[in-house]
């Protein structure tokens, strides 16, 4: 947490920095050209991403397959999108590189194993409730309670 609150409170002068250095190289207004025009691609990327994502996750419903994958990628667009709206040439950096597919597949594998771990994790923990269960009519496993069973006699001393 405190990692983050560093990096909220840097990020902004970082990127006046960078800002101020590349106007002083090419010129303020070519490098405020290039920030509107990072915000013009970012809002270009959300809105195409956005509903190709739709369409691509409503084909795999339709499938009857988990759009799991397309929801990763629709997620790592939109952070791409959001990072270029934001003004300054490092968010803009950030999110054309999370525009380039095998950079999304990389934060997606990452993602994805991280999940499974934690799964994992969780799972070691647990009690296996679908233990020894069967699928009712629609393919689904019936919950059933944890009760522990038994008698118990009350003594006073």
């Amino acid at each position: 947490m405190r990692a983050f609150l560093l990096l909220f409170l840097i990020f902004p002068i970082l990127e006046l920095y960078v800002f101020f250095k590349v106007s002083s190289s090419i010129g303020f207004f070519p490098a405020l050209l290039l920030i509107f025009a990072g915000s013009a691609l970012g809002v270009l990327v959300v809105r195409v991403a956005g509903l190709a994502t739709a369409l691509r996750a409503r084909e795999s419903l339709q499938r009857g397959e988990l759009p799991a994958e397309d929801m990763f990628h629709g997620l790592m667009l939109a952070l791409a999108g959001g990072l270029l709206l934001i003004p300054g040439f490092i968010s803009d950096v950030v999110g054309l590189l999370l525009l380039l597919p095998f950079v999304r597949r990389l934060f997606v594998s990452k993602l994805r194993s991280r999940a499974e771990a934690q799964a994992m994790r969780q799972r070691a923990f647990a009690d296996d409730p679908f233990e020894g269960a069967r699928p009712g009519p629609q393919g689904r496993v019936p919950r059933e309670p944890n009760v522990i069973e038994g008698e118990y006699e009350h003594r006073d001393k």
